[in-house]
């Protein structure tokens, strides 16, 4: 069999734009654009899911890949699946964020470790929480439903040199800014109960002098806090799981 040239560029196109689109949803995607995951394993899996997905996708246009047009073409694959990687993304900052506050107001800032998605240091708490968050993302087939979404998009956002516009990107970049209400959210219940805690060390405090409450209060608010992390799980999680099914919403309203 003979191919000519004009045929096998246009093979290779049909594979070129879907892998590009993919393979920047991996590499930008929690979990998978983490350190621990070598580059290897994230290509292999972003091949594997082209070649799965492709007979699905509707026709890919001719586009010579050396043009100009086939350079915007591949960055708008490049930017479609990077920014959908990116509002996950945001979705786990989020409860790192509720994390760290809950960590530094009980007293457990200093214990930090690396974490091996984003390669710097954070409270033990917040890695904690990251952890179940990562389980729960598993459990609940996020990252199912993340390849199903950047499978339909070829639909929405078809291949060309027009792709997503100004207003997908500013109503992204304006989404973004709930990380820190989610945040904040997730970890106001132990803030307020580890604040009046310290409140009524503080009166007690004041009303003895010569006690040192304060030495025995570091202790007693590092195993409140503790009781309460333990307590409030179930509501973090559930906190969490609405606000990955807001970022899924995000990302359906690109689509359209």
């Amino acid at each position: 069999m003979r191919f000519s040239e004009t045929e096998l560029l246009g093979m290779v196109g049909a594979f070129l734009w879907p892998f590009l689109r993919i393979g920047a949803l991996f590499f930008a995607m929690p979990i998978f654009s983490g350190h621990n995951v070598p580059l290897r394993v994230r290509t292999i899996v972003a091949l594997g899911v082209t070649i799965v997905v492709m007979p699905t996708l509707p026709a890919v246009p001719g586009i010579d890949m050396f043009s100009m047009a086939g350079v915007l073409v591949g960055f708008q694959q490049l930017l479609i699946g990077a920014l959908f990687g990116l509002i996950l993304n945001v979705v786990f900052a989020a409860i790192i964020f509720g994390g760290q506050s809950v960590a530094y107001t009980m007293g457990l800032g200093f214990a930090s470790l690396v974490d091996p998605q984003s390669g710097v240091q954070v409270p033990v708490i917040s890695q904690f929480y990251l952890i179940l968050a990562t389980l729960l993302f598993l459990q609940m087939d996020g990252h199912l439903l993340a390849i199903q979404l950047i499978a339909d998009s070829f639909r929405a956002v078809p291949v060309s040199p027009a792709g997503l516009t100004s207003e997908h990107l500013w109503a992204t970049i304006r989404w973004s800014s709930r990380l820190f209400a989610a945040g904040v959210l997730m970890s106001m219940p132990i803030i307020a109960a580890l604040l009046l805690i310290n409140l009524g060390f503080g009166v007690a405090s004041r009303s003895a002098p010569q006690l040192n409450i304060f030495s025995v209060g570091f202790p007693v608010s590092l195993l409140l806090g503790l009781i309460l992390t333990w307590i409030g799980l179930p509501g973090v999680m559930a906190l969490f799981g609405d606000f990955l099914d807001e970022g899924f919403d995000v990302i359906r309203q690109i689509q359209r």
